[in-house]
């Protein structure tokens, strides 16, 4: 068939408009952990594509360990791969003071930062400004199988002790028929096993520093604690332990192999969706354990969207920042995903939702334990660093994932507890002395 002048001219046209369009389309790209929310942001990349036809987003989503290195590799070293990175509470504040992320001064009036929950907000700020934009916040609880306590006559209070968790699992556990005590993070990493340890260090009274950056980890409550980490696992955890982070315990609770889990508030959509959770009619929530205080008993954690000094699209991935971090984006989940699986714990007007609070009747519990933790006062004798699962300073993050390996290690046979503590109080002094804390 011949095809006249006028209708190849068209097709060039065609061509030529097609190509001029994604020339002038500034490509993002997204480092994130591959959490579950974040997995919903990926999925709704479309939308915010639809609304902003001159953006396209490309992502990398890797593990927590994984992902963690790779931005503070590309960050540090000013390499420019990621537009739009996820961080924390951590990180924020310390790479804003060395000028490694932008920050977000001409925010929309819309956006409406006077709605962020004040723990999230400051988290991700530094001098008074927002350098990271807060896409979810979490504290820690203690998930229980209501059945399962009503079966053995137990009652879980509003908040137990680390010793009425042991006598519990005891109780509970069920290990013939794939039914553990408890089930606690094991596996090695300063935001995976050391997130809950770390706050049962702070419950039994102790601390990572003294006043004079000299470590406590041969400390009487390092070992108290320690001891009884170790302990609960191995008596009543799941075979395997110090391969289990935030996604396999959370498989586990979910399937029903868990009678007791103590992790992040984020968890609780997940074990409260019918599509998820096998248990999710019989999932009761108590606040975390405490022991001898509260201070630092749970924790707290913002994830939060960053742009890089160095990115070469600054503009557009604050624009993709500002979008997934708004009171739209949330409005978007609740109708597209569900009301349950809005990404929690950043804004007021979550909580005062109505619809939110239909869905999620944890809502109240969780906004409490946010709200509750105070990285500035952390533990029960006087420190001189804030953030409570965590130390905000640059070197907690090797010394942090060194202890979390020396953990697994005592965990599952490589050493004892004092012999692992030692060797951890040993590379944390060491640390310390190079990085000019202590003489």
């Amino acid at each position: 068939m011949r095809r006249s002048w006028q209708w190849y001219s068209g097709l060039l046209l065609l061509a030529g408009s097609s190509a001029a369009l994604a020339q002038q389309q500034t490509q993002i790209t997204i480092a994130s952990v591959n959490n579950p929310d974040m997995v919903t942001m990926q999925g709704l990349t479309r939308e915010f594509e639809k609304s902003h036809p001159g953006i396209k987003v490309n992502w990398v989503m890797l593990p927590e360990n994984e992902v963690r290195q790779r931005i503070t590799t590309d960050v540090a070293s000013g390499a420019g791969q990621y537009d739009v990175i996820t961080i924390s509470n951590f990180e924020a504040p310390m790479w804003a003071k060395n000028e490694w992320i932008v920050p977000f001064d001409n925010l929309p009036e819309d956006y409406d930062t006077a709605d962020l929950l004040k723990n999230p907000k400051e988290g991700v700020s530094y001098q008074n400004k927002l350098y990271a934009l807060p896409f979810y916040g979490e504290s820690s609880v203690t998930y229980y199988r209501k059945d399962l306590f009503k079966k053995a006559g137990l009652e879980m209070p509003e908040r137990p002790t680390w010793e009425q968790m042991d006598q519990f699992a005891a109780k509970l556990n069920d290990s013939k028929n794939n039914v553990y005590g408890i089930c606690l993070r094991g596996l090695p990493g300063w935001g995976e096993n050391m997130s809950v340890f770390s706050t049962m260090v702070n419950a039994y009274g102790g601390r990572w520093f003294d006043e004079s950056w000299e470590p406590q980890l041969t400390s009487p409550e390092w070992k108290t604690a320690a001891n009884a980490y170790v302990k609960l696992l191995k008596d009543y955890g799941p075979p395997g332990a110090t391969s289990n982070g935030f996604t396999e315990t959370a498989t586990l609770f979910s399937g029903g192999h868990c009678a007791m889990w103590v992790d992040a508030t984020v968890a609780a959509s997940v074990l409260s969706d019918p599509k998820t959770s096998k248990v999710s009619d019989s999932v009761g929530i108590a606040q975390a354990p405490k022991q001898v205080t509260d201070h630092g008993a749970n924790w707290l954690y913002t994830w939060a969207l960053a742009v890089p000094k160095n990115s070469k699209n600054q503009e557009a991935a604050q624009t993709f920042a500002e979008w997934a971090t708004s009171k739209g984006y949330i409005d978007l989940v609740g109708q597209n995903k569900g009301w349950i699986n809005v990404p929690p714990g950043t804004r007021q007007s979550t909580y005062d939702n109505p619809e939110y609070k239909k869905a999620a009747s944890f809502s109240p519990m969780v906004l409490q334990a946010i709200e509750s933790a105070d990285p500035n006062h952390p533990t029960l004798k006087p420190v001189p660093y804030t953030g409570i699962q965590m130390v905000v300073i640059p070197q907690f993050q090797a010394i942090g994932t060194r202890v979390g390996q020396i953990m697994a290690g005592a965990l599952s046979g490589q050493s004892t507890v004092d012999q692992g503590l030692q060797q951890a109080q040993a590379f944390t002094q060491r640390l310390m002395k190079q990085g000019g804390y202590t003489k």
